[in-house]
């Protein structure tokens, strides 16, 4: 009899909604930026030579009780200053920005000393442009990413930047509701992130695990991605979660996606 009492107490606990993932309360979706590539072929290799490709790129603010994450800081906000927008020729791509990072926070009644956390899913340029407008935050960053920057360009932090550096998956609340997935392929350390809301359900953003659904059905992969092969094994493992979970992917770049989802200071929750 003690033991059934103890398998019984076992399942009762095991099936409290204490032992259960909570939820994030908000998740935001702010624009931080738009591409425009003169060849689209550098993200699907082989197709599409010579051919344009538009990209979105977004952020995305958490409001969870312990505090705000930002996901990513976008273009620098000093290229919403620039008529011409910002050129790469290393992607025969010109960034532009439409609004500043720090004014979309402005409209939420935020400022960049409420935010609590920041995590950066890699270091290239259009995902890191404003990491210096936080400097009380704690950025949470692969191991393996911070260990690999980018040539002449380097590490974007400042120099009293408190740093957490992560080896693979984390829950960044300690409750479940959000939880940074290690998804390396694009970069060495790249990372998504997987936030639960209670009415939303469970999202995945995608950081640049891939760039756009056509990417995603396809299985496109960049020519300039560290490893075809993690990248595919990344995109799996994304796949894995979202059929358990019935859950959404929100690709960062995609712009017909990005057209369609409510933004700052509109929510999900």
């Amino acid at each position: 009899m003690k033991r059934l009492l103890l398998v019984w107490m076992a399942v009762y606990l095991l099936a409290s909604p204490a032992w259960a993932a909570q939820y994030a309360d908000q998740l935001i979706v702010i624009d931080c930026g738009e591409g425009h590539a003169d060849d689209k072929s550098l993200w699907s290799p082989g197709e599409n030579v010579g051919q344009p490709f538009d990209m979105a790129n977004n952020c995305y603010l958490v409001r969870h009780e312990k505090g705000w994450l930002l996901w990513d800081t976008g273009l620098p906000d000093t290229v919403a200053d620039q008529p011409g927008g910002l050129r790469v020729e290393a992607i025969r791509t010109t960034w532009r920005r439409k609004q500043k990072l720090v004014n979309a926070l402005s409209m939420l009644g935020l400022k960049p000393a409420d935010i609590d956390l920041i995590a950066l899913s890699h270091l290239h340029p259009d995902h890191i442009g404003n990491v210096a407008l936080f400097p009380q935050a704690t950025v949470l960053i692969q191991t393996a990413e911070y260990n690999n920057p980018i040539p002449l360009i380097g590490l974007p932090f400042l120099p009293n930047q408190s740093i957490k550096k992560i080896d693979g998956d984390y829950d960044v609340f300690g409750d479940g509701s959000v939880q940074i997935l290690s998804t390396p392929g694009h970069t060495q350390g790249h990372q998504s992130l997987l936030v639960r809301l209670r009415n939303t359900g469970t999202v995945i953003l995608s950081g640049d695990a891939v760039h756009s659904e056509e990417s995603w059905i396809r299985q496109w992969v960049p020519a300039k991605n560290v490893s075809v092969e993690i990248t595919r094994s990344s995109r799996e493992k994304i796949a894995r979660i979202l059929l358990t979970e019935q859950g959404q992917l929100w690709i960062n770049h995609d712009v017909p996606q990005s057209a369609g989802q409510r933004k700052a200071p509109d929510f999900y929750e």
